[in-house]
């Protein structure tokens, strides 16, 4: 851990307070959930098809058995639990310096550390609702099911309200983003390579004084950030 970069995060949050943190899969790896991405070799041994057939949207209305399965078994972590980094997120929003949360994870991880105000902007696994008569179902619900979850009600098929490949992200998480990155006088991206469009492409509207990227691999913000730290968010924000 680089002491004096941590000291200047240190001090870029003491003089700031209006933060918006932008996070992605880096973030949820430390409580043990894989970035599915990163290994698409081994799914090809399971699964018939790349996971991104398997969770776009014409694969679930053409073989939604096959959808449930990969869903269950690669995207849903009931027992994963927050981690320093999602800890850390929810005590500087405590201390009103921390406006938002956006996510680009389905795990409600941050809720779960205690965040209030998360935008999810892929959805979440533990909203699901039947297709037919809307009526919701937790995340039990979907892992105690056999197969394609059914509506008790109506017996319509029950949908996680995770955004698939081929769908639009929800316009009022979209436009609230956009409304808090561009408000915001420090931003912190932390645990995402900046490659999943159009959630990335909210970074540009940050009009903020400090840009900090925490982040293992290369970023496309890299050459804009104030600070960058290539190191494990958990780590870098458990240690402050």
């Amino acid at each position: 851990m680089d002491t004096e970069k941590l000291n200047e995060l240190r001090q870029i949050i003491e003089d700031s307070d209006n933060i918006v943190f932008f996070g992605g899969a880096g973030v949820s790896t430390e409580s043990g959930i894989p970035d599915f991405r990163s290994v698409d070799g081994l799914y090809n041994q399971k699964y018939k098809y790349p996971p991104e057939t398997i969770i776009s949207h014409s694969f679930y209305r053409r073989n939604p058995e096959e959808f449930y399965r990969f869903y269950k078994d690669k995207m849903i972590f009931a027992d994963a639990k927050p981690n320093k980094a999602h800890i850390k997120l929810a005590e500087l929003e405590k201390q009103g310096k921390l406006k938002a949360v956006i996510t680009q994870n389905i795990d409600g991880l941050h809720q779960m550390a205690g965040s209030r105000n998360v935008i999810e902007l892929h959805g979440s696994v533990h909203r699901n609702y039947c297709e037919k008569c809307h009526a919701f179902y937790d995340l039990d619900y979907i892992v105690n099911s056999d197969g394609v979850p059914k509506c008790e009600k109506c017996g319509g098929t029950v949908k996680p309200d995770v955004v698939l490949y081929e769908e639009a992200l929800d316009e009022d998480n979209m436009s609230r983003a956009l409304q808090y990155i561009s408000e915001a006088d420090t931003l912190i991206i932390g645990g995402t390579s900046l490659v999943v469009y159009p959630a990335a492409g909210l970074i540009r509207y940050f009009r903020g004084r400090k840009l900090v990227v925490i982040n293992m691999s290369p970023t496309q913000s890299d050459s804009n950030a104030d600070l960058l730290i290539a190191d494990k968010i958990g780590d870098v924000l458990g240690s402050l």
